[in-house]
């Protein structure tokens, strides 16, 4: 199956990093790609085979969907892996750099959307949460 990479490096130290990827009350304030959108909710248990629960909309209540998986692999401060209801898969590499955190986030592409689709739409979510844990 085919992936994407993407990547950001976010000016933290990596215990915020982790903290802010993590915690529910964190990952409602970063989780989407445009300001458009928002994460009303988010259910997270951190062990492998638990599993995580998104909710993305719009905000104009026009539109919105569940996002949820089931970790595959948990080192923490360090790496997070899933599996996705589809069976895709996504690998979330943190990485502490001086006094920066490089995060490299591998996924398998889906059928639905193009390869740049794909990518910039995770790419706008990562972006949001550099910008989220830069100035929190």
């Amino acid at each position: 199956m085919e992936s994407i990479t993407i990547n950001a490096t976010v000016a933290s130290d990596l215990s915020k990093v982790w903290k802010y990827w993590t915690l529910p009350e964190h990952i409602t304030q970063w989780n989407f790609a445009s300001p458009e959108w928002h994460c009303p909710r988010a259910k997270n248990d951190m062990t492998i085979g638990k599993e995580f629960s998104y909710r993305m909309e719009a905000r104009d209540g026009s539109m919105g969907f569940d996002y949820s998986a089931t970790y595959t692999n948990i080192v923490p401060e360090s790496l997070i892996a899933y599996a996705l209801e589809d069976g895709r898969t996504v690998r979330i590499d943190f990485k502490q750099k001086g006094d920066v955190v490089d995060i490299i986030e591998t996924f398998d592409v889906e059928d639905l959307n193009s390869l740049e689709q794909q990518r910039q739409g995770w790419q706008a979510i990562l972006d949001t949460f550099k910008k989220y844990v830069e100035t929190n």
